[in-house]
């Protein structure tokens, strides 16, 4: 990480604050972290230019849309050589249901997670990646039932503690 700015507990807490509300004005955004608003303005841009920031986003509340089913998916791959998960994950980043993938430590490969409109279009979707033939030797699929909580935020003064 040579080259990239350090960042202080100030810098941190923009951030947290800002994983919390996007929308958040730059005066409410200083007053919160202790700043006047200038040079708050100056520090965000300074952590989008510096690649921090990646991004402002709305999130969107599924269920006021209609029904959905979200599915985790474990999936271990046939042959372990590089082009072999490099082919993979290539496949499976075209498939717009696939909102996460993650290669994984343990007992199998791949931890994916789909959203989709049910059962049945979950078992469409996996079918056609099957029919791809890109190298899945098998899969699990779990069924999420409910979601207590799920945290649109990282604990980023926990993770990056200010140094003292």
């Amino acid at each position: 990480m040579a080259g990239l700015p350090k960042l202080d507990r100030i810098d941190i807490n923009i951030l947290a604050q800002l994983q919390r509300n996007g929308r958040i004005t730059n005066v409410a955004l200083a007053d919160a972290v202790g700043l006047s608003p200038s040079p708050c303005l100056l520090r965000v841009k300074r952590l989008e230019d510096a690649g921090y920031i990646t991004g402002y986003s709305a999130q969107i509340n599924l269920a006021r849309l209609g029904e959905t089913v979200m599915v985790f998916t474990e999936v271990t791959l046939q042959d372990h050589k590089r082009e072999d998960f490099a082919k993979f994950e290539a496949a499976v980043r075209t498939v717009d249901e696939i909102v996460e993938c993650h290669l994984i430590s343990g007992g199998y490969d791949y931890l994916l997670k789909f959203v989709t409109r049910g059962v049945s279009h979950y078992q469409q979707i996996i079918e056609d990646i099957l029919d791809r033939a890109i190298g899945i030797e098998k899969y699990f699929s779990y069924i999420v039932i409910k979601s207590p909580f799920v945290k649109t935020y990282n604990p980023l003064g926990k993770l990056f503690p200010p140094e003292r």
